[in-house]
């Protein structure tokens, strides 16, 4: 599962400095900057391929996150196991092998980067697990009036240990395109006489499918409760008119448990990242996490790692279960079929020609009753979203995809 990238988090806090700061807009150049390592370490109780990702602090002229790449970055645990990882694309390190954190181990991450830099954490031991009980939608009426969905996670920790968490989720969905056809336009000669043929489609372009992925921090905890149970914790909501939901939907939520000092790191982030922060009297600055420069004390590193047990729950529900004789929410775009003339003008081709070269639209039907006196085509067609899926998501079903 992808995970939330600190830098994306820093980076949507600068955006938001800009667009609440500014009256007019202007040209922002960086006038002090320190360049900083910024490390995404989080290692489960899951047999996997683990994952580290390592970035450099940004300008703001800068079009993103500088990936860190060439470093050599390994794992020790306190029995001297090592477990090494490979860079697979900038920035981004897996673990050669499958390994999950055990009970009663500390771990260590430690990087030394292309410069020969030397970087380490604190040795940090694994969380306590506690599963997911429960992950359910429950129909909503937010304080405005407006139906919505939550989804709902319950967990309980009979043992009061674990308290604090943080959630992830991967959401997927159906999508249908609502003006398909089982043909297309194709050009079949673009030089003089322009010619333009109705074929039979090649592939699936009705059904297809698409993932997304949080991105925020998503967190909970019980302390001053008297128990360690999460109860009806909504982990997402959905508006009844978001269009994701309009057939059948599914999320898979993973519930981090978290040490304290992780909880307070992700919760000090998430409140940066926040506009009415932003402008907070008291303005934190820097704030440290687990990592450290073995070489500099003094020097900054961004980031916290952290080795937590994971639980994970998956549900599905159809649109017409929760709402069984209401119309399905509006489609991602409009689709409203038209005629685009096809008359040719000397050696100049038709505007439904131009449109079907360029891929600025799809066949829908034959144009049976065109508007008397006009210049209508003799094809309706729409725009490629409404009959073509596969340019909103993909036509290969998950393999966890059930009807």
């Amino acid at each position: 599962m992808k995970k939330v990238k600190i830098y994306h988090i820093i980076y949507l806090t600068i955006i938001v400095l800009i667009a609440n700061s500014c009256i007019e807009p202007f040209d922002i150049k960086t006038t002090t900057f320190e360049s900083a390592l910024v490390i995404e370490a989080t290692i489960t109780n899951e047999f996997k391929y683990q994952e580290i990702n390592l970035s450099k602090t940004f300008q703001l002229e800068d079009n993103g996150p500088l990936a860190e790449s060439g470093a050599n970055v390994k794992i020790v645990d306190d029995g001297q196991n090592t477990y090494n990882f490979r860079e697979i694309s900038p920035g981004k390190y897996v673990s050669y092998y499958e390994f999950k954190a055990l009970p009663n181990k500390n771990y260590q991450l430690q990087i030394i980067t292309s410069d020969g830099k030397s970087y380490s954490t604190t040795p940090t031991p694994l969380t306590n697990s506690t599963q997911i009980d429960n992950l359910y939608a429950s129909k909503e009426i937010d304080d405005l009036g407006f139906e919505k969905i939550s989804i709902f996670v319950d967990s309980f920790d009979p043992t009061g240990n674990s308290k604090y968490y943080r959630y992830e989720y991967e959401e997927t969905y159906k999508i249908i395109a609502p003006k398909w056809s089982e043909y297309d336009l194709v050009v079949t000669s673009n030089v003089p006489p322009f010619r333009i043929e109705k074929v039979f489609k090649t592939r699936e372009e009705r059904v297809c499918y698409k993932t997304e992925y949080s991105n925020s921090i998503i967190q909970n905890e019980t302390i001053g409760f008297s128990e360690d149970r999460v109860f009806k914790f909504p982990v997402r909501v959905l508006s009844k008119d978001n269009a994701i939901i309009s057939h059948r939907y599914s999320i898979l939520v993973k519930q981090y448990v978290q040490s304290l000092d992780a909880y307070t790191f992700y919760k000090t982030l998430n409140k940066l990242s926040g506009s009415e922060s932003l402008f907070s009297q008291n303005q934190p600055g820097f704030f440290n996490g687990n990592v450290f420069s073995v070489d500099d004390p003094n020097e900054k590193v961004i980031g916290f790692f952290e080795v937590s047990s994971v639980s994970s729950k998956r549900m599905f529900f159809n649109f017409l279960d929760l709402f069984p004789d209401e119309p399905l929410p509006p489609y991602f775009t409009d689709c409203v079929p038209y005629a685009p003339t096809n008359k040719f003008y000397a050696n100049d081709p038709s505007d439904l020609f131009n449109l079907i070269s360029s891929g600025s639209v799809k066949y829908y039907m034959a144009n049976v009753t065109p508007t008397p006196n006009s210049d209508e085509g003799p094809y309706l067609v729409v725009s490629p979203e409404c009959g073509d899926c596969t340019k909103l998501g993909t036509n290969v079903k998950p393999d966890f995809w059930v009807e």
